[in-house]
């Protein structure tokens, strides 16, 4: 889910274990919670939601680079986090662990997220250094894991592309395609691509672009240091509307900041062609998700703002062809909007980042 230091966390970690705060204690709400790109999984065998996130030290305890969940029973008191999947050493990845999703496959669980490694440098793109990034593959046997990492960690997508935000698509015959952003540092403008899958959700075929960032109208350049203007691609999402329809959430900047959109296949298939829709949410916000609550209710989470993210919910109506929000469930995250000496308008070198 830009190239600022995350100062508060070196901080953290600069301090000797036994002089760090201690987490905050159970139940959390929404506006206590560290998060960015939330993924929540309705599990209704235990009629509890999980929500996935990276794992953040300062909220679990544990310094270990992965994924930490929290728990909940009625989306507003939630657990303190545990870590359910670290990445192993040995690995070709040494940072990252964005934007973690699970998804049932074959009786399984599968964990998909994001890492990287400077040190591993790619081909440049002009004045910008480019470097290894990918999303990686872990499973489990249970939604809460633990999850252990897939052949040794190897990106699905091919390794020489600089790939982010992963997830999976099943599409009507059954058959399993990894979506995931081109990165914009690759390609300048950003692109959605999928790619085919085997049982194993291995890859079997070549990347298809699905569309670029600069389709959507709304869309914003972002101007870099060396003149160029980017366009961001972050956090596809899938739904299925009642009618059929096809759309994907995804993410990128507008006018004034991170923006929720959405598009829509004309086809109703994967490949499109793909139209761009009217943004569901503004005001630096995104990298969001839809599942379903347990009373029925269609709910999207995302974080925002951008800087020191925090969960948001909404109550969202599909619409047929589409699906549109509601009203934000201030009841659930107690917020209208969340603001912090840390947030303000900028421009991204990098990505994924809190203050």
């Amino acid at each position: 889910m830009f190239r600022i230091i995350f100062l508060a966390l070196a901080l953290l970690f600069a301090i000797p274990a036994a002089a760090q705060p201690a987490p905050p204690e159970a139940p959390l709400l929404l506006p206590q919670m560290q998060l960015h790109d939330p993924f929540i999984v309705a599990d209704e065998t235990t009629k509890t939601y999980h929500l996935f996130t990276r794992n953040q030290a300062a909220m679990s305890g544990d310094r270990r680079l992965g994924t930490m969940v929290y728990t909940s029973k009625d989306l507003k008191h939630w657990t303190r986090p545990r870590v359910v999947f670290a990445l192993p050493e040995g690995t070709w990845a040494k940072e990252g662990s964005w934007a973690p999703e699970v998804h049932a496959w074959k009786g399984k669980w599968y964990l998909f997220t994001t890492f990287h490694n400077e040190a591993m440098p790619l081909p440049a793109n002009g004045k910008r250094p480019l470097y290894r990034r990918g999303t990686i593959l872990a499973v489990a046997d249970k939604v809460d894991g633990p999850y252990r990492v897939v052949r040794n960690g190897e990106p699905i997508a091919p390794k020489e592309r600089m790939t982010l935000d992963g997830t999976l698509h099943v599409d009507p015959a059954g058959k399993p395609w990894l979506v995931y952003a081109h990165e914009w540092l690759q390609t300048t403008v950003g692109t959605i691509e999928a790619i085919p899958l085997d049982d194993d959700l291995a890859a079997i075929g070549k990347p298809r672009i699905l569309f670029r960032a600069n389709e959507a109208p709304w869309a914003k350049g972002q101007l870099q240091p060396d003149g160029t203007s980017v366009f961001v691609t972050d956090g596809p999402e899938f739904h299925r509307t009642s009618n059929g329809s096809l759309v994907m959430l995804w993410s990128s900047y507008g006018e004034r900041g991170y923006v929720q959109s959405i598009a829509r296949s004309k086809s109703g298939k994967l490949e499109g062609p793909w139209e761009q829709l009217a943004p569901l949410v503004r005001r630096d916000s995104g990298h969001g998700m839809l599942f379903r609550a347990f009373d029925g209710r269609l709910m999207m989470v995302l974080h925002r703002p951008f800087t020191f993210a925090l969960g948001k919910l909404y109550e969202m109506r599909d619409t047929g062809d589409s699906v549109e929000v509601i009203r934000e469930a201030t009841e659930l995250d107690l917020e209208g909007y969340p603001t912090h000496p840390c947030v303000q308008p900028h421009t991204p070198t990098e990505r994924k980042v809190e203050c």
